[in-house]
């Protein structure tokens, strides 16, 4: 039997190898970094680092509490991203995902677990950011009212019949707008919040120009994800604008300008013509003969 002494040594040999075979492993395939979930719209894509050289990466997912998945354009791949937009079906759900450091398609080896690195937790639904939606201004004849016409963002998420979905077929009731506003000539500034994507504002000063700026707001979310991001500016007619405002000055000063040149033309060619006519009168004088006395 061996002795106590040889057991040892044997163990020791055992945890050497069994070391420095997943030192050099790791060495061949190095583990991922800088990990992260890039979303927008709905599109939901995993990143990381570096540039795989000689080995590859697979994706692997999983909806917590269910079964790990693998998505194909996402297996022993030499990208740095996966696409996960479609696999990510239960919106509400949050997810994780391990990226594995592999050999290249291929090439076989001997390790039973390959070096791999675990994502944060991501959920489609609470996570995503959501860009400027755009809208139309029309103000009432009467001009007591003001609507608002938003277009619900598009998002990268489809139906079963392949129709485009909006952030409204996505939130439903979750989904409001807050609309800022102001006078286009001050800066003081109000809020309100709409529900509805036709939204109408009756407390506005008739004749007055507003600018109006619009962004997605869902109050269901965590403080630092409840907005996206702000529309453009836009302002509404002013019926009550003056002169001067309506053409500026820079064009009064030219058609001014215009206006004295061409009097002035006009003016000169009279003058000319007077002239001219007095001259040829003068000349006609002194060639008729003395009449006698």
């Amino acid at each position: 039997m061996e002795s106590n002494r040889q057991m040892k040594f044997r163990m020791l040999v055992l945890v050497l190898v069994s070391f420095f075979t997943k030192a050099y492993a790791s060495g061949i395939f190095p583990k991922a970094q800088r990990v992260a979930w890039s979303s927008f719209n709905f599109k939901s894509m995993l990143t990381w680092s570096p540039k795989p050289t000689n080995y590859s990466y697979t994706v692997e997912f999983l909806e917590l509490g269910q079964d790990r998945q693998r998505t194909p354009h996402c297996i022993k791949s030499m990208e740095t991203e996966c696409d996960l937009t479609a696999e990510l079906t239960n919106l509400k759900a949050s997810y994780n995902a391990d990226i594995l450091s592999e050999p290249m398609r291929g090439v076989s080896s001997d390790l039973v677990e390959f070096p791999h690195v675990t994502s944060e937790i991501f959920s489609p639904y609470f996570d995503t950011g959501i860009g400027r939606p755009e809208f139309k201004i029309e103000v009432n004849k009467d001009e007591r009212k003001t609507t608002l016409l938003v277009t619900d963002v598009p998002t990268a998420l489809f139906n079963d019949l392949n129709e485009r979905l909006n952030i409204r077929d996505v939130f439903g009731d979750d989904l409001h707008y807050k609309v800022i506003y102001r006078k286009a000539k001050s800066t003081g500034k109000k809020e309100m919040i709409s529900k509805s994507s036709t939204i109408e504002l009756t407390d506005l000063d008739q004749g007055v120009s507003y600018c109006f700026n619009i962004q997605v707001y869902i109050p269901t979310r965590a403080l630092d994800k409840q907005h996206g991001e702000l529309s453009h500016i836009q302002c509404s007619p002013e019926d009550g604008t003056s002169f001067f405002e309506e053409y500026g000055i820079g064009v009064i000063a030219g058609a001014i300008l215009i206006i004295i040149l061409a009097i002035t033309t006009i003016i000169i060619v009279i003058v000319m013509c007077y002239r001219r006519r007095k001259q040829q009168k003068n000349t006609g004088k002194e060639g008729l003969p003395l009449n006698g006395v």
